[in-house]
């Protein structure tokens, strides 16, 4: 083993969770924004990576102007650190590169590329939130397979609970996921969130061999849309929020999930996964 292998598996772990969703327009980017800043007032050190690698809005949604992305780093223009974002509560934020179609169709040498730049990042991270492309994508798969949480969106809408469910057929029934979170967002009430999670729950139960576990409610909530036109968190706008109370609850309840053993020591172990499945054939050639 080598030095560099034994510095990444001595390395506290890191915890890995993508979050996704079935269809577009459920506020799956709002949801990764807004755990990651709460995890942060946990005093967690969050690197917050926007893997919709062509149509990039976590830097829309925090007001961030970045000068650089992924694409840069990749064309050796830049390293990962200059690239980096400081956003709201010290949350990093690595940003994507909106309308650069290339950047959803990575060869395998470039996602190579940024393992190797991940494992040389030196900022402290201990939790990393990937907010996934929307929809049903090899893209969407792999993100979800190198994770070691997937927590779905789910709004209470037919086509969102439809959606939701097929997303979840094709992870585990193509790639032998079994076992997911579910955030119901913009519910009416608790209730009406709990009664979305059922339905899902019980369409899930009858045609799939998956574990369905439910990771909150957040509610529908005028505060929310204002801190999207204000371009920033709701938990950093408005704290007493009845939205942010949900979004401080799933930062208590994240935080309590327990690692997995094949976590990995460093967050490079994520890009590793993340190739390993994308690259099956590349990945055991090298081994």
């Amino acid at each position: 083993m080598t030095t560099h292998e034994r510095g990444r598996r001595s390395a506290p772990p890191v915890q890995v969770v993508a979050v996704t969703s079935g269809k577009g327009g459920v506020g799956k980017t709002n949801v990764s924004v807004n755990l990651a800043c709460a995890l942060a007032d946990r005093g967690r050190q969050v690197l917050l990576l926007d893997a919709d690698l062509g149509l990039a809005n976590v830097d829309v949604l925090l007001d961030l102007q970045p000068r650089y992305h992924l694409g840069h780093v990749l064309a050796g223009e830049v390293d990962l650190e200059s690239v980096i974002l400081t956003g709201p509560r010290g949350v990093r934020v690595v940003p994507a590169a909106s309308g650069v179609r290339r950047l959803a169709s990575l060869s395998a040498a470039e996602y190579a590329g940024i393992i190797q730049a991940f494992s040389g990042l030196s900022l402290p991270v201990d939790t990393l939130i990937v907010d996934t492309p929307a929809g049903i994508s090899d893209n969407v798969a792999h993100f979800c397979l190198a994770a070691q949480e997937v927590l779905v969106v789910v709004c209470d809408e037919p086509t969102s609970i439809t959606d939701a469910y097929a997303l979840i057929k094709v992870l585990s029934r193509d790639h032998g996921l079994q076992r997911f979170r579910v955030l119901v967002n913009q519910a009416a009430s608790v209730a009406d969130g709990r009664e979305v999670y059922r339905r899902l729950n019980a369409a899930c139960g009858h045609y799939l061999d998956i574990a369905l576990h439910l990771a909150g409610v957040v509610p529908h909530d005028d505060y929310l849309r204002r801190a999207v036109q204000r371009q920033r968190a709701v938990v950093d706008a408005y704290p007493r929020s009845p939205a942010a109370s949900a979004f401080r609850r799933l930062a208590r309840d994240v935080s309590e999930w327990p690692l997995s053993s094949d976590g990995g020591g460093h967050i490079a172990f994520f890009f590793e996964r993340l190739i390993q499945h994308r690259y099956p054939a590349l990945a055991e050639a090298s081994l």
